[in-house]
C-alpha cells in the first residue's frame, strides 16, 4: 500500500519570495515609522503621537501570543477585528434584502415600526414577493367581503373550575422578564398594554414595581426558579404566591414548562445585567449569573402538574391557571393530557411556544437545533387534544416570531385561540435588531439594565407606540377577516388560507396538515398510526415514555388482522364544504364548526407522515 503521509516540513513547490511575503505582513506597521520620520522631520507633534501610537501597538502585536493574526499582520490585522465586530450592523444597513429573515427581515421590522408610530404602512407598485413559489400561502377573499367596525377581538379564558374568568384579547405581548428587559421597556410595554386592555406577560423574571405602576392586565409566568414565590432554597411558597397573585392586576397565572429559545435550558440572566432592584424582586443574589432550573422542583409526574395547577387556582381565588411549553417529546405531553382526564382536572389555557420564539440569552444550539416549532407543535397539542375529546375544555395561544396581521390570522386559522408576539412589541419600543440583548449594550435602553442607555427610552411616548402598533394590526387583521368574508377572527378555518405546493399545485390548509377526529385517540383510532403509538407510550404518573405498553401494543397490532378503514356517512356540513380549490362550497354555513374534526382527506402533517389514507 502507498505511503500517503504528508511530510509537513517539505519546501514548498512554489515559494513565495521573502521580501515580498515581508512586505505584505508588514507594511503598515513599516507606515507607522514613517509617520514618525514625518513628524520629527516637519515638527508636527500629531504626526510624532500617531507614529509613536502605531509602532507601540505594533510591537504588542508581534510579541502577543493569542492572535495569530496580529503577531504575522500587526497593526493591519485589527481591520479584521474591526469588521467583525460591525458585521451585523454592515450586514443590516448595507447588505440585506428587504425580505430576508435574521431572524426579522426588513421589510417585517419596517412594517412593525409604521404601526407603532402610527403611520401609513402601504406600499406601492405591487408585492415583492414570488407568488409562485413552493410554499407561498394567501387567503381567500370572498364575494361576501365587507369592513368590519369592531376590532377588539376577545377570547374568554376560564373552565369549569376557574371563578375568575379572564377575556384575552386575541394579541397579546409574550413573555419578557424585568431583568432581560430594562425597567424602562417594561413600564413601557405594561403603559402601552393599559391603554389598550391587552395582556402582558412577566416572563418568569416576576411582577416588579414597573409591570405594577401603569395597572395594565398581566399574565405571571411561574418558572422553575419561582422568582417572587420563592423560598430561600429556590422551591415554591405558597404563603408568597397567594398574596401576589391576588393583586388585581394578574389576570392569569402560567407555568412555564419550557419556552421556545432554549427549551430544557432553564432560564439565563448574566450576573452583569442584575441590579440591586432585579436581586429583590426576584430574591436572588447578584454577584452570580441568575439560572433558572432545568425543570420544576414543585412537581416530578404530570399528575403531579395537574394537582399544582389545581392548588395556583385555589390559591389565586379562581383566576386561569395554564402552562407554557414548547413541544419536545410528544408522549410527555400525551402523558399531561391523560393525567388530566384521569383527575378529571384540565388547565384553563395552554401557550404553545415554538422553537423560533426569541430570547435575550442562550447557547447557538439550543436556539438553532432543539424544540419543536410552532406549526408543528401547535399541531401536536391541538390534535392531542381533539383525539382526547377535550379541546372545547381548554383554550390554545401560540407565540413565537408572529408579528404580522396575517401570522395571527394563520394561527388562528389552523385552531389557535390567541396569539402572543415578544419581538415584534420590542420593535415598537424601539428594538433595532442589534442582537446584543446578553451583552447588557442595547443601543437603545430596551434589553439592558445600564441606566444611562435605558435614559434613552421616553416611557410615555414608547408606551403609546406599543397601543398604536397593537390597535393597527389588529385593524388590519380585521380587515382579512372581514375579507374573508367573517366577522371575527374565531371564525377563521383552514380551508380559509391556500398553499403552492412543491409541484406547483395548490392545496388548502384543511387538506394540507393533518386534523385528527375528536375522541379518537381514547379508542387508538386515529388515522395516523404514530398519534396511537405516542398515545400508547404516555403514562399519567411519569414523564418517561412506557415503552413496554408500545411493544405490547404493536405486538397485539400484528397478531390482529387488519381493520378496515372506518367508515362513516358525512354530515350536511361536511358535504358542502371544499375539497379543493376549485370547490367554493356554495350555500356552506358561514360560521361552521372547526374543521378539524371533519376533515378526513388531510394527509400531511410535517413529521408524521404515516397517514395510512
Amino acid at each position: 500500500m502507498t505511503d500517503q503521509r504528508v511530510d509537513v516540513l517539505a519546501e514548498p513547490k512554489h515559494k513565495e519570495p521573502y521580501l515580498q511575503g515581508l512586505l505584505l505582513r508588514y507594511s503598515v506597521f513599516a507606515l507607522a515609522f514613517v509617520v514618525l520620520l514625518l513628524g520629527l522631520v516637519l515638527l508636527k507633534w500629531w504626526l510624532i503621537g500617531l507614529g509613536l501610537v502605531g509602532i507601540a501597538l505594533g510591537i504588542y502585536d508581534i510579541v502577543q501570543d493569542k492572535h495569530a493574526i496580529l503577531r504575522n499582520y500587526p497593526l493591519s490585522g485589527h481591520v479584521r477585528y474591526v469588521l467583525e465586530n460591525f458585521r451585523p450592523e454592515i450586514r443590516q444597513y448595507l447588505l440585506e434584502d428587504d425580505q430576508v429573515q435574521v431572524p426579522f427581515s426588513r421589510q417585517q421590522r419596517a412594517l412593525a415600526y409604521q404601526r407603532a408610530k402610527n403611520v401609513s404602512d402601504t406600499n406601492a407598485f405591487g408585492t415583492l414577493e414570488d407568488v409562485y413559489q413552493s410554499g407561498k400561502e394567501w387567503f381567500l377573499q370572498s364575494t361576501l367581503s365587507h369592513p368590519l367596525k369592531e376590532t377588539n377581538f376577545r377570547i374568554r379564558v376560564g373552565g369549569a373550575r376557574c371563578l375568575q374568568p379572564y377575556d384575552i384579547s386575541v394579541f397579546n405581548i409574550s413573555a419578557m422578564s424585568f431583568g432581560s428587559l430594562s425597567a424602562a421597556a417594561i413600564e413601557a410595554l405594561n403603559q402601552g398594554a393599559k391603554l389598550g386592555g391587552f395582556a402582558h406577560d412577566t416572563g418568569e423574571g416576576a411582577i416588579s414595581p414597573y409591570h405594577k405602576k401603569h395597572g395594565g392586565d398581566l399574565i405571571w409566568e411561574l418558572g422553575t426558579g419561582y422568582f417572587g414565590c420563592r423560598n430561600h432554597d429556590g422551591t415554591f411558597s405558597a404563603q408568597k404566591f397567594a398574596e401576589r397573585s391576588r393583586l388585581e392586576q394578574v389576570k392569569m397565572i402560567e407555568i412555564k414548562l419550557s419556552q421556545g429559545a432554549k427549551p430544557g435550558k432553564g432560564g439565563v440572566l448574566p450576573k452583569e445585567k442584575i441590579t440591586a432592584e432585579i436581586a429583590e424582586t426576584r430574591d436572588i443574589s447578584m454577584d452570580k449569573d441568575c439560572i433558572s432550573p432545568a425543570s420544576h422542583s414543585a412537581f416530578e409526574t404530570p399528575r403531579e402538574l395537574v394537582r399544582f395547577w389545581q392548588q395556583l387556582r385555589e390559591l389565586s381565588g379562581g383566576k386561569p391557571v395554564g402552562f407554557k411549553l414548547c413541544v419536545g417529546q410528544p408522549w410527555q405531553f400525551m402523558g399531561i393530557v391523560k393525567a388530566m382526564l384521569a383527575e378529571d382536572n384540565y388547565p384553563d389555557f395552554i401557550v404553545i411556544d415554538g422553537a423560533e420564539g426569541g430570547t435575550g440569552a442562550a447557547p447557538v444550539e439550543f436556539m438553532d437545533n432543539v424544540g419543536m416549532p410552532l406549526v408543528d407543535g401547535f399541531l401536536l397539542v391541538h390534535n392531542t387534544l381533539v383525539g382526547a375529546g377535550i379541546r372545547d375544555k381548554i383554550k390554545i395561544g401560540v407565540s413565537g416570531k408572529l408579528i404580522s396581521a396575517f401570522d395571527i390570522a394563520r394561527m388562528l386559522a389552523i385552531g389557535a385561540d390567541w396569539c402572543n408576539s415578544a419581538r415584534g412589541f420590542m420593535f415598537a419600543v424601539g428594538c433595532i435588531q442589534s442582537r446584543s440583548c446578553h451583552t447588557n449594550k442595547c443601543p437603545t435602553g430596551v434589553a439592558t439594565q445600564d441606566p444611562y442607555r435605558q435614559r434613552a427610552l421616553d416611557v410615555p411616548d414608547k408606551a403609546q407606540r406599543v397601543y398604536n402598533f397593537h390597535k393597527n394590526t389588529l385593524k388590519a387583521m380585521a380587515a382579512i377577516v372581514g375579507a374573508v368574508g367573517l366577522d371575527h377572527p374565531k371564525d377563521l378555518r383552514p380551508y380559509h388560507i391556500a398553499r403552492r405546493m412543491d409541484d406547483g399545485s395548490i392545496k388548502l390548509l384543511s387538506k394540507f396538515y393533518y386534523f385528527t377526529e375528536k375522541g379518537v385517540l381514547l379508542d387508538l383510532s386515529a388515522r395516523a398510526e404514530i398519534f396511537n403509538q405516542m398515545w400508547v407510550m404516555a403514562n399519567p404518573d411519569s414523564f418517561l415514555a412506557d415503552n413496554e405498553a408500545l411493544i405490547a401494543y404493536n405486538n397485539d397490532a400484528r397478531i390482529k388482522p387488519p381493520v378496515p378503514n372506518r367508515q362513516r356517512t358525512p354530515t350536511k356540513r361536511e358535504e358542502l364544504e371544499p375539497d379543493d380549490l376549485g370547490n367554493n362550497g356554495v350555500g356552506r354555513d358561514p360560521s361552521p364548526d372547526r374543521i378539524d374534526s371533519v376533515d378526513l382527506s388531510a394527509t400531511h402533517y410535517y413529521t408524521y407522515e404515516d397517514d395510512p389514507h
